[in-house]
């Protein structure tokens, strides 16, 4: 398979954690109505801690006990003390505060750790498998493996749980749903938590397989987001498959030499052209949508 395979092969991996972050986002919209923007600079934090933590001797799974701690404590921070506080606002009040919070998080990190080439290392890039006369890493595999796994874990866990119950209730009508009991505050907050955990389990990998920068950690978000209106915030599946497409046309247009300085917008073509084919049985009116 040559170039094409290794590019299609990290285009996947890359697109397994851009699936994941849809995921992400898409279980916190679907119980707060919060579209959070923060995620990237949430899961940024997280990688940040952990490989400070390496650098000073920590075994590797400390690390990752620090990355998805920071990034589950950073996300029920902003869902226990600032959400609150805005859920009878508009919903695009709510997604520009999290962009708030984003540049907060991001300008403590730059403050933290100056520009500087930073290397984040797993043990599972030294172990992987021959794929059609291709050495795929672990760590590729793992983040595939996990995009589909957690996918089917959190649509389940949706679909048959009294929590999940609880946060499609929340998302089909918020004041109802409290009306009829709902622990608001509580469903809530396990889905922030939901949140943050992957946030920070997406930190760890997209800093291992494209680069330990804060900035370029905290603009995951883009892509993240670009899968979730995919799926419309609304379907994991698609999410998952949404994530799968952005990586795979990203990093396949780096082999076509006129598209390749324009491979960043595929979040962008992707979602728009997803969105257009949404709305082509729909007709606009002067008077409204027909």
């Amino acid at each position: 398979m040559g170039a094409y395979g290794l590019f299609l092969v990290n285009g996947l991996a890359v697109g397994a954690i851009y699936a994941l972050s849809g995921v992400g986002l898409v279980i916190l919209c679907r119980a707060t109505g919060v579209l959070n923007l923060a995620y990237g600079a949430i899961g940024a934090a997280g990688a940040m801690i952990a490989w400070q933590l390496m650098q000073y001797g920590c075994p590797e799974a400390i690390g990752w006990l620090a990355a998805i701690g920071t990034a589950t404590l950073l996300s029920l921070a902003y869902g226990r003390l600032i959400a609150p506080h805005l859920s009878f606002r508009e919903p695009v009040v709510r997604a520009v505060a999290t962009l708030g919070f984003a540049i907060m998080i991001l300008s403590l990190m730059n403050f933290s750790w100056v520009e500087a080439p930073r290397r984040l290392t797993l043990a599972t890039d030294a172990i992987g498998l021959s794929i059609l006369g291709m050495r795929v890493t672990g760590t590729r595999l793992i983040a595939l493996l996990a995009a589909v796994l957690v996918t089917l874990a959190v649509a389940l866990f949706l679909a048959a749980t009294q929590t999940g119950l609880r946060m499609r209730a929340l998302a089909n009508d918020r004041d109802l749903a409290a009306v009829l009991g709902v622990p608001v505050v509580s469903v809530e907050t396990v889905a922030w938590g939901i949140s943050g955990v992957i946030a920070g389990f997406s930190g760890m990998m997209f800093a291992d397989l494209v680069r330990l920068n804060p900035t370029v950690l905290t603009f995951l978000v883009i892509p993240a987001v670009a899968a979730a209106i995919v799926g419309r915030l609304e379907s994991l599946m698609l999410t998952l498959a949404g994530g799968l497409t952005i990586g795979v046309v990203e990093s396949m247009a780096t082999l076509i030499r006129p598209v390749a300085p324009f491979r960043a917008a595929a979040p962008f073509v992707v979602a728009a052209l997803l969105m257009l084919w949404y709305q082509r049985h729909r007709r606009l009116t002067f008077a409204g949508r027909d």
